[in-house]
């Protein structure tokens, strides 16, 4: 710089206030209404947030709330108490209580799982696989139906997620005597079988529901509101009588061991209602263990399986025969010749050769060519229409679930050949109910009623023959248990029995057996006034120790109805003709022969022969 630029007087720069500072911010005062702005923004949003919370979406978050503490859980009801006619107990329901858990809660506890599988009675790891394998549910069942008390000892190890629900279980007193009749219930107490199921709706009620609130842990802490009232099951009283069913029970089982057969049924009914009394089948099961069970034993075989009735059809033949006009018990004479006939190329034959026969001593020889003759000469829809009549291929309508109708042929399709034999039981088949249906409504004066397990559900009954054929039929079948007959050892001390035995190859793919058979016998008593009708139907018996109607069915008939008139108190009938070697019920001239019939020596019944039965043995009829 030289000396003229410092003498030059120099701009001057201008200097800041003391009181404001170069980049100094807002003052107090904005800072102030800043805040208090901010603050004012975040209190209106809380605001909205809780006016949004409590009113605008008040209903939302209600219900998430309540999804996780608010439950609507079921009342359980009881099951309707099945009774016998005499009001004892059947099928009864007791309180139980199952188990269930929260996986998640419980895995997050598997420290725990070791006592609860030890009150529980099973496997740590078993649990603690089982739990896992279901984490994403919130309810799983640890054990179902346990007894209360052992059930209150797992809750109370206070396991977090384990809870425990009130139900029912069914039990059965009497457990396999009335097991095919009643059926059982599944583990959520539905009828499965039997009774059970055809009565459910009836017997279940209707569950109840409520709401209440659980804790944390699942337990309910409060029960706020009944949803739905619960409506218990009704009761339900059987035309079952079960002292009759015991003895029908015990009767069976030792008549199936003595004979070795396979199975059988027994069916006892009251002539007048068509109440079924008794109906005992075997093979059968515990309906209180029925996970044990195979289908072929909770079969009730009295109603499902169907049987060639054999002689004992011959009975049925004679209601046609008597309706028809041409025929009456005493005329007219029916040769049977030497005991064989041959017809259509089958060779029709009688176990003994009986001459001369009166229509009734058709029955009590059981005659097969006496019947198959007395057939052939009445009209095909006579004889086809008083099949049906009797029930024949078509169920009884006693509404037990799985009932089997029968078969009958249409008539119009007979053949000569099977018109023959399905006179004495061949090429047709019935149910043992079917079957003593038959012989009540003879024994009812021709009156059909409607079979029912319900006691007091007595069908006004259907006239099917007039009264004084089935009179007839009565005073004809009585014959039948007289010395020297069939069914001999179907005598009742002090009451006259009048019925008919029956023995028939059993069917088997492609023919019949050759070395089984099906033994029958179905009685009615007392015969001057009936009021019971017992049907014994025994199949599989294989000859080791006899397989005749007569031998097999007819002592278990005697036994089981024997009881039965006791316990039911029904006076005898025929202590007048009684002698200590049987009663006094003889052919009564019925039979013509012109050889005479030998008894059977110490009164011994006679035989008929399946073998003169069977169309063709071993082949199809």
């Amino acid at each position: 710089m030289n000396w003229r630029d410092r003498t030059r007087p120099q701009p001057q720069r201008a200097t800041p206030s003391p009181g404001r500072r170069r980049g100094a911010g807002p003052s107090a005062r904005k800072r102030m209404v800043l805040v208090v702005g901010v603050l004012g923004l975040v209190s209106l949003g809380l605001v909205a947030r809780a006016f949004d919370l409590q009113v605008v979406r008040k209903q939302f978050y209600q219900k998430q709330g309540d999804a996780r503490f608010l439950r609507e859980v079921p009342i359980p009801v009881s099951r309707g108490t099945i009774f016998d006619r005499n009001g004892e107990p059947l099928a009864v329901s007791t309180p139980v209580t199952s188990i269930w858990a929260n996986p998640a809660e419980v895995l997050a506890n598997d420290d725990r799982i070791p006592a609860l599988a030890k009150a529980l009675g099973g496997n740590a790891a078993d649990i603690k696989s089982y739990l896992e394998a279901r984490a994403s549910r919130e309810f799983v069942y640890l054990r179902r139906q346990m007894a209360p008390e052992a059930a209150q000892a797992v809750l109370d190890l206070d396991i977090p997620g384990v809870n425990g629900q009130r139900e029912f279980k069914r039990f059965y007193p009497s457990g396999e005597v009335t097991a095919h009749i009643l059926g059982f219930t599944n583990i959520d107490d539905h009828g499965q079988e039997g009774l059970e199921l055809a009565y459910d709706d009836w017997l279940a009620g209707k569950p109840g529901a409520k709401r209440v609130i659980r804790d944390g842990k699942g337990h309910i802490v409060e029960d706020l509101e009944q949803v739905r009232a619960p409506k218990p099951g009704q009761n339900l009283t059987l035309s079952i009588d079960r002292g009759i069913q015991f003895l029908a029970y015990n009767e069976l089982k030792s008549t199936l061991d003595k004979f070795q057969a396979a199975s059988g049924s027994i069916v006892v009914l009251d002539v007048h209602t068509g109440e079924i009394l008794a109906m005992a089948s075997m093979p059968t099961f515990n309906p209180n263990a029925v996970a044990g069970s195979k289908p072929a034993q909770r079969r009730n075989r009295a109603l499902t399986d169907v049987v060639e009735p054999g002689s004992t059809m011959k009975a049925l033949t004679l209601a046609a025969a008597l309706s028809s006009g041409k025929y009456a018990p005493t005329s007219p004479i029916i040769d049977t010749g030497s005991g064989h006939w041959y017809f259509y190329g089958h060779d029709i034959r009688d176990d003994d050769p009986n001459g001369l026969l009166t229509p009734t001593g058709v029955l009590t020889r059981s005659s097969n060519v006496g019947a198959a003759k007395i057939a052939m000469t009445l009209d095909t829809p006579l004889m086809y229409d008083t099949y049906r009549a009797f029930g024949l291929g078509n169920s009884t309508g006693s509404g037990f679930p799985g009932e089997a109708s029968g078969y009958l042929k249409i008539g119009r399709d007979w053949r000569p050949l099977e018109k023959a034999i399905m006179a004495y039981g061949y090429g047709l088949n019935v149910t043992p109910l079917q079957l003593a249906n038959a012989y009540a409504t003879i024994a009812d004066g021709g009156v059909m009623h409607t079979p029912s397990f319900i006691k007091g559900d007595d069908s006004p009954g259907k006239q099917i023959i007039s009264p004084q054929v089935a009179h007839e039929l009565v005073s004809m079948l009585e014959t039948i248990t007289g010395p020297g007959s069939t069914g001999a050892r179907a005598r009742i001390a002090n009451y006259s029995v009048a019925g008919k035995t029956g023995t028939s190859h059993q069917a088997i793919a492609g023919g019949y057996s050759k070395s089984t058979y099906n033994s029958l016998f179905v009685g009615i008593v007392p015969a001057s006034n009936p009021r019971l009708v017992t049907a014994v139907v025994i199949n599989g018996t294989t000859g080791k120790n006899g397989y005749f109607g007569g031998t097999v069915s007819a002592p278990a008939f005697a036994a089981v109805t024997s009881g039965a008139l006791r316990l039911l108190d029904i006076p005898p009938d025929n202590i007048g003709r009684w002698y200590v070697g049987g009663p006094l019920q003889g052919n009564g001239g019925l039979v013509g022969s012109q050889t005479p019939v030998k008894a059977a020596v110490n009164d011994v019944p006679i035989q008929e022969a399946p073998v003169d039965e069977a169309p063709i043995e071993g082949g199809a009829p």
